[in-house]
């Protein structure tokens, strides 16, 4: 998001961490403004006046490591408060004095830090057995920590592992208080902002809306917009927000790839079409879609052919209307994080997302993506903020190559047949046991492997079919959703008995991480 140059900030000096805009996502929350830049830029840092703290977030990288990363080492020394965030914490540990070793035992996961003194930073944060449950994510720690720093926080595996120096204002910690499995970590992050820091609130969803509106203008001015509309809430808000800043500028394309759940396209229609009354082009694709990923297995090749079919697509329409120079996306942070780095720093790639690593190099549309720093309950908030329906705004998320990611292996007309109809059986199940607003995301995927099974007394060898359902924040963590055992009983037997193909049904319980959300 570009820097509003009257706004105080916290500067989030990104090391190409997974959770990076999950920082300013926490800050935002809180009612302040961020902004995130590259360390490798953070030497051009303007308007200093207005940075009242600096964040370092962690990243892949070693402090010890062949490669060193660049930053602006002036940053501890501008009387500004500091925090350093895992790797931002050996950073700090290690410019000014301290020591950085490999670690005899790795902390991934869960791990409980011990309270060994008090800090402004930590109010709150730890229980009444000086106790706190954090997320660790590291192979180094600090082993000696800088002059005239003391320890406040320890663990088994990294006993410095939250340490400050408060006549300066440096502050450093081993775990991860932006992510939710850190159970205080919101409150250190806002004892930093407000009681350290001493910023002032200065942002809430309607500035947010403000703000976009103003961006997409400033970039759009006086040309056309087509955007890609799926009818899942991250487009759907998209098109509204774009609607709302350029109105009659902006023609939605909803392209039916033949790989959408079941009667979605009509949904899509009535209310984009009849409802909004916007302008909607309807391309039935399906042909075209199912062709060209016809025996290809392999999950990025799947998605970048989805990604460039869709460009081909979008660009054959744009020359259709007269001044169109812009294709508008639903793109989110998380979509960016898996994808690609988004700032420039050494941020690991997950997997290509059809909207983003799976589009082609060269464009001639140039892409407009107004919800690309946020994740998914802001973009929700952002919903109600633009008064679209709660039916539109509770939508699970649904992947833009659809059910071509949830059936891993070759994609065929049976394979969709099955899982567009489990998907249904499912859905609905958790529609009529009040259970669909209590999840994050659920849906059926069928896997590329038959199994043996007995049905009325005969031999049957057909597909397994999977459940998932997480509950989640933001979709950069999550957890399984746990079911009831009739439900889970009666969702089996619906789809066994009503569905020709699939003769057993299993659950996924695998958290984020280690696995994603979707199987590919």
């Amino acid at each position: 998001m570009s820097l509003d140059k009257n706004l105080e900030r916290i500067q989030i000096i990104d090391f190409g961490s997974q959770f990076t805009q999950l920082i300013a996502r926490r800050i935002r929350e809180l009612g302040a403004y961020s902004e995130i830049v590259s360390h490798k830029k953070s030497k051009s840092i303007k308007n200093i006046s207005k940075i009242k703290g600096i964040i370092l977030s962690g990243g892949p990288m070693s402090v010890y490591g062949i490669k060193q990363p660049s930053y602006n080492k002036k940053i501890l020394n501008m009387n500004i408060p500091v925090l350093g965030i895992c790797f931002g914490h050996q950073i700090i540990s290690k410019q000014l004095g301290g020591s950085v070793k490999k670690s005899k035992s790795r902390e991934y996961g869960l791990a409980k830090v011990k309270q060994l003194n008090k800090s402004l930073l930590t109010e709150g944060f730890f229980n009444k057995n000086k106790t706190s449950d954090v997320w660790m994510s590291h192979s180094d720690e600090v082993t000696k920590i800088p002059k005239n720093f003391k320890v406040i926080g320890s663990s088994n595996s990294s006993k410095n592992c939250l340490i400050e120096n408060s006549d300066k204002s440096i502050y450093g910690i081993q775990f991860h208080p932006e992510v939710t499995h850190t159970k205080n970590g919101k409150k250190l992050i806002k004892n930093f902002i407000y009681k350290i820091c001493k910023i002032k609130k200065n942002w809430s969803p309607k500035d947010q809306k403000n703000k976009l509106i103003s961006e997409i203008r400033n970039q759009v001015g006086n040309s056309k917009v087509i955007c890609a509309l799926s009818g899942g809430v991250d487009s759907s808000v998209a098109a509204k927000l774009i609607h709302q800043a350029i109105g009659k500028k902006l023609n939605c394309i909803f392209v039916n790839t033949g790989l959408l759940r079941k009667s979605e396209e009509g949904q899509v229609i009535n209310t984009f079409k009849k409802k909004f009354k916007m302008n909607l082009i309807y391309v039935n694709a399906t042909n075209i879609f199912l062709k060209k990923l016809k025996n290809i297995e392999d999950p990025e090749k799947k998605r970048k052919i989805i990604g460039g079919l869709f460009i081909e697509i979008f660009e054959k329409y744009s020359k259709k209307i007269k001044n169109v120079k812009f294709l508008a996306q639903g793109t989110l942070y998380p979509d960016l994080i898996e994808s690609k780095s988004v700032t420039g720093s050494q941020t690991s790639k997950i997997k290509s997302h059809h909207n983003v690593g799976g589009l082609p190099k060269k464009m001639k549309l140039k892409l407009v993506e107004p919800l690309k720093y946020l994740f998914k309950d802001e973009v929700r908030k952002l919903g109600f903020e633009l008064k679209l329906s709660k039916e539109i705004i509770s939508r699970h998320p649904f992947p833009g190559p659809g059910l071509a990611i949830r059936m891993p292996g070759k994609i065929t007309d049976e394979k969709i047949k099955i899982l567009k109809e489990a998907d249904y059986y499912f859905i609905n199940g958790l529609r009529k046991h009040n259970l669909y607003n209590k999840i994050w995301q659920a849906y059926a995927a069928l896997l590329p492997v038959k199994t043996v099974g007995v049905m009325g007394d005969n031999r049957t060898y057909e597909y397994i079919c999977l459940l998932r359902a997480i509950t989640s924040d933001d979709g950069m963590t999550a957890d399984f959703y746990d079911f009831d055992k009739n439900f889970m009983q009666e969702i089996s037997n619906k789809i066994i008995n009503n569905i020709k193909g699939v003769n057993r049904v299993v659950y996924d319980i695998t958290s984020k991480p280690p696995s994603t959300i979707e199987l590919e």
